[in-house]
């Protein structure tokens, strides 16, 4: 007996041009074209979760690095003194202190610096 398929394949096309909405030109209406772009946009959400990990990271070691350079010291020396210090503050939460706590953080880095 012959299947059709007709309600299947409208519903799974209709989900990828409910996907590929707003897409430029027909990037968002014509299906062929659709399927490849949000198959595209699927593998660069896909590995951009992981990037952004890798630069906010990046961005914490960065306001550190400013604000240890501000108290006198380098980041690498700051870094190594709080892995010997009893403090056990994250870089996520540093860079945090650095931006909204200047004073707070200078005594941090006065504090750890004095036990390395």
């Amino acid at each position: 007996m012959r299947v059709k398929r007709g309600v299947k394949a409208r519903r799974r096309r209709n989900k990828i041009l409910e996907r590929a909405s707003g897409f430029y030109a027909a990037n968002g209406r014509a299906f062929v074209h659709a399927a490849e772009k949000t198959d595209k946009a699927m593998q660069y959400m896909y590995r951009d979760r992981k990037v952004r990990k890798r630069e906010f990271r990046a961005l914490w070691t960065q306001r550190i690095n400013a604000a240890v350079r501000l108290n006198g010291t380098t980041y690498s020396r700051f870094i190594g003194a709080l892995r010997k210090s009893t403090i056990e503050l994250d870089r996520k939460t540093l860079a945090d202190m650095a931006v909204r706590d200047a004073a707070g953080f200078a005594s941090l880095v006065k504090q750890i610096m004095t036990h390395a």
